[in-house]
């Protein structure tokens, strides 16, 4: 059984920013760019690497800390079940379901009353 590829993610659809590491480390990390910042726009996922003296490090570092975080996870689930037609799927079921929802409203005396009116009980 092949494996199909549903989407792909590539480093086009990440911006890479490097920023002087600072702190403790001696002269070399406040005048050299090694520390990386990884974002993935589309999910605003975020990972960030100032570990090691060596950029390369660093940025293979972001990447890994950027594709691990709960929100690169969390749109790449959904994005996943947008691609497949799951997401479609649960977008029409929760339509159904909210046919079946009875809205209650208070009128000017407080007491409740169906919340569909002549106006809008035509779903408008």
């Amino acid at each position: 059984m092949a494996k199909e590829i549903l989407f792909s993610v590539t480093k086009k659809d990440f911006r890479v920013d490097t920023f002087r590491s600072g702190g403790k480390g001696g002269q070399n990390q406040n005048k050299v760019n090694s520390g990386v910042r990884v974002v993935h726009e589309a999910s605003g996922a975020v990972g960030e690497a100032r570990d090691e003296r060596d950029q390369h490090v660093n940025k293979k570092r972001a990447f890994e800390r950027c594709i691990q975080s709960k929100t690169f996870q969390a749109w790449l689930k959904t994005e996943t079940a947008r691609v497949t037609g799951v997401l479609a799927k649960i977008d029409e079921k929760v339509d159904q379901e909210m046919k079946a929802v009875k809205v209650e409203t208070r009128d000017e005396s407080g007491k409740w009353v169906d919340g569909l009116t002549e106006e809008n009980s035509d779903g408008s």
